[in-house]
């Protein structure tokens, strides 16, 4: 029997030094801001003009995914936690206004992860299989899952009907708070949809994470010089 196809794709020095880390220090700079609502803070790009820095990264990417048609644009945020307590259970990824509305489960076609830093534990578990409500963090019934390991810029992509979830400080199912405390682990988290989804706004109608804002271009004054 020949092998199975693996479900995560893997790709190590995703961008060049000086971007990446022009990125996390633009990330860490954030501080708490919307820490607590980290998931909640999505934003929706349609791959035109970037007017942030995580725009401008999300551009350089886009030739690592494997869409070339059909693609309306990329819904990003933050995931921003401690290993030692994980704030997402197995899940997949999906149009989640329209679902809570009762409208069809609609999946990204794509779910990647820039990821920022090194943490203890933390991997990032993804499966066939479905979340399973009897068990802890909705940990699916399986024990075939594809494992990627945080590391600074690497770039990971599944195909977003995909159930994935984040492993504890020791690399097992979350089953609560665990002692002690751990650092942040931090990802940037891109899908990539056929259409948009519902009720997600651009970077410029959100006002939030301002900091991550690209300069205003300079304008031309009537005698043909830029202010």
């Amino acid at each position: 029997m020949p092998p199975r196809a693996p479900l995560v794709h893997i790709q190590d020095h995703a961008l060049p030094d000086a971007d990446f880390s022009r990125l996390w220090r633009k990330i860490r700079a954030l501080g708490t801001e919307r820490l607590r609502q980290t998931y909640q803070t999505t934003f929706w790009f349609d791959l035109g003009e970037p007017t942030n820095i995580v725009e401008q990264v999300i551009l350089s990417l886009r030739p690592r995914v494997p869409l070339r048609r059909g693609l309306a644009g990329v819904e990003w945020w933050f995931s921003r936690m401690r290993t030692t307590d994980v704030q997402v259970d197995f899940h997949q990824d999906r149009d989640e206004k329209l679902a809570l509305r009762g409208g069809p489960l609609v999946h990204p076609r794509f779910t990647s992860l820039l990821f920022m830093n090194s943490v203890r534990g933390g991997a990032l578990a993804v499966t066939k299989a479905l979340p399973c409500e009897d068990n802890p963090s909705l940990a699916p019934d399986t024990d075939a899952f594809d494992l990627a390991a945080p590391r600074p810029n690497r770039f990971v992509y599944f195909r977003g009907d995909l159930t994935h979830g984040v492993l504890d400080a020791h690399n097992q199912i979350p089953n609560g708070k665990l002692p002690g405390t751990s650092r942040l682990r931090v990802t940037l988290v891109m899908n990539w949809w056929s259409q948009r989804p519902t009720g997600i706004p651009t970077f410029s109608e959100s006002k939030v994470y301002r900091s991550l804002a690209l300069p205003a271009p300079r304008r031309p004054t009537s005698s043909g010089r830029t202010r």
